[in-house]
């Protein structure tokens, strides 16, 4: 690990080098002093027969003054360049990872997880460079303090120095277990940080669901647990930490205790000068700190090292896409250059896909298809069809695990990545907008766009319409995610910005989903306009949004289920007949749920019947549905019987039994529904009105007024609506 971090250092091995040079210096010129003090005390106090040599001590005395001065600037000198090249470590291998990242394809990405890369990138960057910085000062500082001191000590003493054949091996024991035990919690210390900052990470960039769901306490219990474990870990791993310090302080104070009782004896033997006990004491006591200062660097080095594995996992992740196979072309003037793309022609050649290698089904099955340059093509599907992921291969977002896909007549991977998708723009499926103004969004599409072309570009995507009014216009702040505009707003911009780049290859990954039909109709028509040459792939779930594509392509469970105009399709292929079914049904049903919760409107809020804005909607759905085939009469009659249901105010969801082969048998059964129903409306009324008595035979709702009828409980008409439908299967 530490081999393959070592070239980070590039650009401050000077001021490492330096660093240990320093740190060295101090430790040596630091253990000069108790032998600097034992001479003064032997020499300057005890000589001339006990009169003292005041000289001798003040000599001593200035020269371990000076000495100490050289030590303070060492050591203010180490550790100024220990920070400088820590920090500048942690620098470099920050950017290499980060850049490194980049350069990952989504399934590199999906191999970590966006939280695990946040705590490589901070938290684990942070530790190795703490530990340069420690290893500069202290793993210097310890060896040469240790080595010298015990040199030294032997020098005074052998008899007196047996004692470190006791304390050393002990002392080596115990940091060997620690060591062996803390490793492995240090790593799942890491693991459970990457859990914490997952947490995290998802709520706030979902606060807003989080809060519309009231799931507060539910994401307070998420938090609790994953801290919980963390602070578990935490204290498994500095609990043999905290144990290990009281033990070495036992082993410490039992040295000292042993060299001042032997020490005394020899003082008082004659066979040692008290001079040399008080340096052998002090060389014994940095001995001992030595040991120990090596022991707490080894535990932090060893956290350290699982955060450097982890940052060594990132930097030798092979990315699944390069541009290894990128071929060259020659230009005009006889040189080199990468390929460019020189149109927005498309062709899959039987094309499969998977997104693991390991998986049992394909994600795409033999996708073969062509499209030239310059055409509209639509694309429909169910969802999990995967319509997303075919689009996905066009700018080498993944790569085709088996077959081809040509852009401009080029296999993709005969682009460099920076060529193909500078001329393939994709407004994907989640809208991304960053911090910063409207401009600057918009100039992530082309950096040197003029303020007119932003605004030709803004006009296409119908964005013009809310930023004039803006108080800013286009130097009004977007926050981080574009949280203070709307869906549809996010979903213009992006476009507009897609636009500004001019793209050989437009994508719309359901793009327009958050705007409403008229909308969705200018963009399309505005990008047919400004855009005649680009290729445009449109992924959409309404039909309206595709019936004027060249092509279509309707996708199955990863295969193409059909493809060729509307007209063709409509008549071939049962998939878009399904969706149409499918559209109609949902209509049928959101127009009764508009009409369920206009029944339960109190009276003083009830204001005159007036068609709902779902009805509207329904209305230009209609238009859309009478240019289909003969197949889907019955359809679009039930969404007019539908609409013409809510007009009335009467339950939408008998419009598939009471639509009709033609427009006047569907009249004439409504008129019959709405006499029934407000029958059974006036037989709730009379039930209501006597209590829980039996009722009288029904009577017609005519005198009652809509006021009165909508305050009728859902319950009441439920109750009655067995009846209706008997009576409407008899003829009435």
């Amino acid at each position: 690990m530490i081999r393959k971090l070592a070239p980070y250092t590039k650009g401050y091995r000077v001021y490492i080098l330096l660093g240990i040079l320093c740190s060295a210096g101090e430790a040596v010129l630091e253990l000069m002093l108790p032998k600097a003090m034992s001479s003064i005390v032997d020499y300057g106090i005890g000589g001339n027969g006990g009169a003292g040599d005041r000289s001798y001590i003040l000599t001593m005395g200035l020269k371990m003054v000076l000495m100490a001065l050289i030590c303070l600037a060492l050591g203010v000198g180490a550790a100024a360049l220990a920070a400088k090249a820590g920090m500048g470590f942690g620098a470099n291998v920050r950017d290499a990872e980060y850049r490194q990242v980049q350069r990952f394809s989504f399934s590199n990405i999906e191999h970590f997880s966006t939280a695990s890369l946040i705590t490589r990138l901070t938290n684990d960057v942070s530790s190795v460079q703490m530990t340069l910085m420690m290893g500069m000062r202290m793993l210097v500082r310890a060896p040469v303090m240790l080595i010298t001191a015990l040199v030294m000590a032997l020098r005074i003493s052998l008899q007196l120095s047996q004692i470190f054949l006791v304390i050393l091996p002990l002392l080596a024991l115990m940091v060997f277990i620690i060591l062996r035990y803390v490793g492995p919690f240090f790593t799942s210390l890491q693991k459970a940080t990457d859990g914490l900052n997952l947490v995290v990470q998802e709520d706030l960039n979902a606060i807003r669901v989080v809060k519309s769901f009231v799931r507060e306490d539910r994401e307070k219990e998420k938090f609790f647990q994953r801290s919980e474990t963390l602070r578990q870990t935490a204290e498994r791993a500095f609990g043999f930490v905290v144990t290990f310090i009281p033990m070495v302080n036992l082993i410490m104070g039992g040295a000292i205790v042993s060299i001042m009782w032997l020490g005394g004896h020899y003082v008082a033997g004659g066979q040692m000068l008290s001079g040399d006990l008080l340096a052998f004491f002090t060389y014994a006591s940095e001995i001992l700190m030595s040991l120990m200062m090596v022991a707490m660097v080894m535990m932090v080095l060893t956290r350290s090292i699982a955060c450097g594995k982890r940052i060594v996992e990132v930097l030798e992740e092979q990315p699944e896409i390069t541009d290894d196979d990128a071929v060259k072309e020659i230009a005009d003037d006889g040189t080199e250059r990468e390929l460019t793309l020189s149109d927005g022609s498309i062709r899959f050649d039987h094309v499969y896909f998977k997104y693991h290698p390991d998986s049992a089904e394909w994600n795409l099955t033999d996708i073969d298809f062509s499209i030239a340059s310059g055409m509209t093509v639509g694309i429909l599907g169910g969802t999990g069809s995967a319509k997303s992921t075919l689009v996905s291969l066009i700018p080498r977002l993944y790569e085709a695990t088996e077959g081809a896909v040509y852009v401009g007549g080029h296999n993709v991977k005969d682009y460099t990545m920076e060529t193909l998708r500078e001329g393939c723009a994709m407004v994907l499926q989640k809208n991304t907008l960053f911090s910063g103004t409207i401009r600057d969004n918009l100039r992530w599409g082309d950096e040197n766009a003029t303020d007119q072309e932003m605004e030709a570009a803004c006009r296409m995507a119908c964005a013009d319409e809310f930023i004039s009014r803006m108080p800013d216009g286009y130097d009004t702040r977007i926050e981080q995610g574009g949280t203070n505009v709307s869906g549809g707003q996010k979903q213009r911009l992006c476009i507009a910005r897609a636009i500004l780049r001019k793209p050989k290859v437009l994508i719309l990954d359901d793009s327009t989903s958050a705007v409403d039909t008229a909308t969705d109709a200018k963009i399309r028509a505005a990008l047919k306009e400004a855009l005649p040459g680009s290729t445009k792939l449109i992924i959409a779930q309404r039909i309206s949004s595709v019936m004027d594509a060249d092509v279509i392509l309707v996708l199955d469970d990863g295969k193409i289920s059909g493809m060729g105009t509307h007209e063709q399709l409509m008549a071939s292929n049962p998939k878009l007949q399904e969706q149409l079914e499918e559209r109609v049904a949902a209509a049928v049903a959101e127009a009764r749920a508009a009409w369920e919760a206009e029944q339960e409107v109190p009276e003083e809020e009830v204001a005159e019947p007036s068609e709902p804005e779902e009805a509207r909607r329904l209305a230009e759905e209609r238009e859309a549905l009478e240019e289909e085939k003969a197949a889907f009469a019955r359809q679009r009659m039930e969404v007019a019987v539908g609409q013409e249901l809510c007009k009335r105010n009467l339950p939408a969801a008998f419009a598939p039994w009471l639509a009709g082969e033609t427009a006047e048998e569907s009249a004439q059964r409504l008129d019959t529904f709405e006499v029934l129903f407000q029958e059974a409306i006036a037989q709730a009324v009379t039930s209501r009105m006597r209590g829980s008595g039996a009722p009288k035979a029904p009577e017609t709702a005519r005198g009652y007024s809509w006021q009165e009828l909508r305050n009728m409980t859902h319950q009441e008409i439920n109750a009655n609506w067995t009846a209706i439908q008997k009576a409407l299967e008899s003829g009435g």
